[in-house]
């Protein structure tokens, strides 16, 4: 019996690489509060995206949350129904309040046309997921906010090494915020990242993160959103091998469009941009099309997922309105399985599972 073969797998660098860091960890006996590989990991990042600010989280969700807060944001936010719960629940867990914008089908993010008609003078903001690491409208969502005095966050998770016209998409907004994740393309176990424009909201969030006080001085409100010394070594010990995963997963990528773009909606890639290739979505013609596809899957041990599922304005503790491009997306949306170390055997067997079981 074959191996079965999930929907991702973590990549994991040489050990002896990791163990190096790790021994850096033992020297030091730091293991936490802004240690020498933390303050690497921070630097090296913020260097490698060319951005003024970027501080490392425990986790990609407390990045939402700690950014909302950052930036003084209380009331109403405009955002996308199609991404992962985190994205609202950040919204929810700061005391404010979702508002629903349909998403473009053809990139499934947030369609900037329909965000003003869904301004109200309670709106503080917009927070809008690059979906897929597929960039959202940046130009017209900022001309929007700056016609309406809104602050923009984007939820940059899938995003990582993204390039948009030649500069990372993580230069657009008033922040953008990233996940770590093990599951994520590039990860410290669990980690995330939030990065700023402003240096007041900078500090603020330094705050934040760190229960409200430098030293014995304490200033304002905080919690406990610190990255560890280990987790950070993990991300250091995968960094140097970003571009390497990146071209692996662009073959597996190739390979799948090269085999399924004529039977399946593939999710269209925009011009000017240089992809990351961290998912791999497909699009069936209905549901009974996408369960028999997953079914046949799950046979051959070959496990895929609805990313996502559900249309987050169907969650059962927001206000339920109808959005339905993002929920005709949620229902037809198949992710394949594309990790690095994904044999292209392996991947021509999924190849086969999907297209075996479309009509």
């Amino acid at each position: 019996m074959q191996d079965p073969i999930y929907v991702t797998r973590a990549f994991l660098p040489p050990r002896a690489e990791f163990d190096d860091l790790v021994d850096r960890v033992y020297e030091s006996r730091i293991l936490t509060n802004k240690g020498p590989i933390h303050n690497e990991l921070e630097e090296t990042l913020r260097e490698r995206f060319d951005v003024p600010f970027l501080q490392l989280m425990a986790n990609g969700t407390l990045a939402l949350q700690l950014a909302i807060r950052a930036l003084g944001i209380t009331g109403k936010i405009i955002t996308t129904p199609y991404s992962y719960v985190a994205t609202t629940s950040a919204i929810l867990w700061e005391g404010c309040e979702p508002i629903f914008v349909d998403i473009d089908p053809v990139t499934c993010c947030i369609d900037p046309d329909l965000i003003e008609a869904a301004i109200t003078p309670d709106t503080q903001a917009i927070l809008a997921t690059h979906v897929y690491g597929i960039p959202c409208d940046v130009e017209a969502i900022e001309i929007i906010a700056k016609r309406h005095g809104l602050k923009v966050i984007y939820d940059a998770a899938h995003a990582f090494d993204v390039d948009y016209k030649g500069r990372s998409i993580l230069n657009w907004g008033d922040a953008s915020t990233l996940s770590f994740h093990a599951t994520k393309l590039f990860h410290t176990v669990e980690g995330g990242a939030v990065i700023l424009r402003d240096k007041d909201a900078d500090q603020r969030l330094g705050l934040l993160r760190s229960f409200g006080h430098i030293g014995d001085d304490h200033f304002s409100l905080g919690m406990n959103a610190k990255m560890s010394e280990v987790h950070a070594a993990m991300g250091m010990a995968v960094l140097p091998h970003m571009e390497a995963i990146i071209l692996e997963r662009k073959e597996l990528t190739e390979r799948y469009l090269n085999a399924l773009s004529n039977h399946v909606q593939c999710i269209e890639r925009k011009k000017d941009v240089s992809y990351n290739f961290a998912y791999f979505p497909i699009v069936v013609k209905n549901v009974a099309q996408r369960e028999r596809c997953m079914a046949g899957a799950a046979e051959k041990g070959i496990h895929c997922r609805r990313y996502f599922y559900p249309s987050l304005n169907k969650l059962p503790y927001v206000d339920q309105v109808e959005m339905p491009f993002s929920e005709g997306l949620a229902d037809r949306v198949i992710c394949l399985p594309l990790f690095n170390g994904l044999a292209p055997s392996d991947a021509d067997r999924i190849i086969d599972v999907i297209n075996g079981n479309l009509e």
